[in-house]
């Protein structure tokens, strides 16, 4: 795995975020950090569960010119219909929702057959590794202190078993101190039709 900086990592989320087009739902959408990835003509929605980060987001979004209003819901229940959306995009967000599986399963929903979705997630270490150690420590603390942040998750597998098919996957490391290089990937992939 190459190891790059963080801005090298920026500059990819946006190259991948940037590829989406038409209806987009943001998951865990935060603050609005990705709306300068997104193309000008993308539809947006975004989910956010937590509701100081969701007054936050609708400020920006009105700021970016987007018309919709942030959905107060997690991704394990999306308040939307079947094949309401063409992309569904997240960034660190896999690693802190309750059920990875169920996620990917609504995510299915409300993607129209042949969907993209695009994730960015910090990803566990490999096993036996020293890294994954510290990790599989860390997670129960950074879970009850960082919104639920489990950093010894691998969503890829699970992504692969519900059925998208992987059109653009990095594994990077990005450079961290004090612990060295954290894990990454980077996920475009394809909903089944």
């Amino acid at each position: 795995m190459d190891v790059i900086t963080n801005d090298d990592l920026d500059d990819l989320e946006r190259e991948l975020i940037g590829r989406v087009r038409g209806r987009v739902l943001e998951i865990g959408a935060g603050d609005g950090e990705n709306f300068g990835a997104f193309h000008p003509d993308v539809v947006w929605t975004g989910l956010e569960p937590d509701a100081g980060r969701r007054a936050e987001l609708a400020t920006r979004a009105r700021e970016w010119r987007h018309a919709s209003t942030p959905l107060g819901a997690t991704a394990e229940h999306i308040p939307l219909p079947d094949a309401a959306v063409d992309a569904v995009v997240g960034t660190y967000v896999l690693c802190s929702v309750r059920n990875v599986a169920v996620v990917l399963a609504e995510l299915r929903r409300v993607l129209v057959p042949g969907g993209r979705v695009v994730f960015v997630d910090h990803v566990a270490a490999p096993r036996g590794t020293f890294k994954r150690a510290v990790q599989n420590v860390a997670t129960p603390l950074s879970a009850k202190l960082d919104h639920g942040c489990h950093w010894n998750r691998d969503p890829q597998p699970l992504l692969e078993a519900a059925g998208f098919a992987g059109v653009d996957v990095r594994r990077l490391r990005v450079r961290s101190f004090p612990l060295g290089p954290v894990p990454v990937l980077l996920y475009e992939g394809v909903a089944p039709r």
